[in-house]
Parts: C-alpha cells; structure tokens; sequence
C-alpha cells in the first residue's frame, strides 16, 4: 500500500505541473479557467490526503482516493481533449477515457487533427517518478523542453505545407516535407516512449506479447540482447524499436537513426527507446550502455501489450 499511495502522491504533482504547464502556454477564458481551477484544487486535495494516510487508516481510506483519482483521471483527460481542439462543444461531452495511470490503460481513440493542431501530450507521472535510473532534470527538460519543440515544428511543417497547397507554391517543398518527416516521427515515438515507462515497470512481459516474443525470437532474453545491443549501436543518435508488421504477421526490432531514417514502412511501433544524447547525457554521460541497462528497470508492460492488442488486429496480405 506503500508504493500505491507513493503513486497516488506523483500522481497528483503531475496533475499540478500540467496545470501550470497550461497557464504558462496562454491565458484562458473565465469559464476555462475557473475549470483548471477546480482540477487543481482537486489535486491538491487528494495529494494532501494521500500524505496524511497511516497504516491504521490505509487499508479502508487508500481504495477510496485511488477510485477518486481514477475519476478525476477520466474528467481531466476529457477536459484536456476539448480544450486542445478547440471545439465548441460542453466540458461534459462523452470522449474515450484515459484511466487512472496505476491502471491498464486503454489506447484511446482520437478524432483527426487539422494542420498545426498537435499538442504536447501530458507526463503520465512526476518528473522524478523514474528515479534512480532517469532522473527529474531530464525528464524535464526532455518532456518539456525537447519534445514541445518537435511538436512546435510539426505544427510549422503541416501549416507551411497547407499553405502551399492553397496558393500553388511548392518551391520550398523538400524542406517543408523534411521538417514534417522529422519533427512528425520525433513528436510520435516520445508520445510513444512517455508512457512505455513507469516507476512500477521492469519485469517480463505476459500473455499474447510475451508468447509473440518467444515465438519469433525464441525466448525473452534473446529478444532483450538484440533490443539492448540495437540500442547500444544505433549510429549517432536515434531509436530502438519493436514493431509489429501487420503484413508479415510477426515482431521485428528496428533501429531508427534521428527519428526516421532506416526505420520501416508497413509496422507498427510497439516499445520505442530513445537513444539521443539528451535522454541520458546529464546522469549517464557518454555510456549509453549504462542507460539501456537501466531502462529495463521502467519499461511497462502493460502499456506495450495493450498497444500490441490494437496492432494484431491489422491483418494485411503478406508478400
């Protein structure tokens, strides 16, 4: 019960920092933001509560605050939707739920974005939630930081591109298709590698994944050293990768050099890890093999199987 009110305590820092992430990016209306107000005032209730309980009163008060977080969760995640697409629609309107993150979480189910409508998606945990083995500063830095620049330049791409459609002008084509390559992968694998960790991860996968992996390659550990060591040689900075190819109906792992290049067409990313400098520089320095070893400690299973779910379900004629 420990560690579960230890989440339900990160839980609410990180629902504080989103909250002041967002007043830092612009300011709202009346009606949103007396919205944030309320959500941050919840937080900050349920934080509190947390960090009263004793082990007298654990046992009956602790399932009621994580059945209450899972609400708020849910609510937040929906009010985030909203107010991110910028629809005209009520606070109240029904959209796929995210759960409350010491859960099995679903994939949620996205409407299209217009041109230059990403966002940066929240920390599914506090900044030093991962301790010791990714510190706070750079998650920080790398969440914040990093990973809204390549969000801020997709949205660039997809604008200048949308521009050039309208008035017929392509002559700055390669480069506007370059940027949207790049920052377009960039912004994708973090939304992806964020919550493939957890500071309750580590371990084996189980059921269908973990019958995937041994299947095709062989065992669990055959399929870690191959991971570790395309981790560990990605030239310069990059990726490693386990996909699913709905066409050839197995697991592969993949090296991505930067975001995109030698990685392949026609999969699915599953587990991604980032291999670029800034992801581990400040703690590791230059041993990158110190990092991916100590990766292993926060991968989450269950997000990667619940990705893997979603992915075999495509089904494409093999050639």
């Amino acid at each position: 019960m420990e560690e579960q009110t230890k989440q339900l305590l990160d839980w609410s820092q990180w629902g504080r920092q989103w909250i002041e992430r967002m007043r830092d990016q612009k300011k709202w209306n009346r009606e949103l933001e007396h919205h944030l107000h309320k959500f941050e005032e919840t937080f900050i209730q349920l934080g509190r509560k947390a960090a009263r309980l004793n082990a007298d009163t654990q046992s009956e008060e602790l399932p009621v605050l994580l059945a209450r977080a899972e609400e708020v969760q849910e609510q937040f995640h929906r009010f985030l939707r909203l107010v991110q697409l910028n629809e005209p629609e009520k606070v109240d309107a029904v959209v796929t739920p995210v759960s409350y993150p010491s859960q099995r979480e679903p994939v949620p189910v996205a409407r299209p974005l217009s041109a230059g409508r990403h966002t940066l998606p929240p920390l599914p945990y506090s900044y030093d939630a991962l301790e010791p083995h990714i510190d706070a500063e750079t998650m920080r830095i790398h969440h914040d930081k990093l990973h809204k620049k390549y969000v801020d330049d997709l949205n660039t791409a997809e604008l200048k591109l949308a521009e050039a459609r309208a008035n017929g002008n392509f002559d700055l084509i390669r480069h506007w298709e370059r940027e949207l390559a790049f920052n377009g992968a960039g912004h994708y694998l973090h939304t992806i590698f964020w919550p493939s960790m957890s500071p309750n991860g580590g371990g084996e996968p189980s059921g269908d994944l973990a019958e995937a992996i041994r299947r095709y390659f062989g065992s669990y550990s055959s399929f870690q050293a191959q991971f570790t060591q395309a981790a560990n040689k990605v030239e310069g900075p990059g990726w490693a990768i386990l996909v699913w190819s709905p066409r050839a109906q197995h697991l592969e792992i993949l090296m991505a050099e930067k975001h995109q290049n030698l990685s392949q067409w026609d999969t699915v990313p599953l587990l991604a890890l980032d291999v670029w400098e800034h992801s581990y520089f400040l703690h590791y320095q230059n041993e990158r093999d110190r990092y991916v070893n100590a990766w292993w400690n926060v991968v989450n299973w269950r997000y990667v199987e619940e990705r893997f779910a979603q992915a075999r379900k495509l089904r494409w004629q093999p050639y």
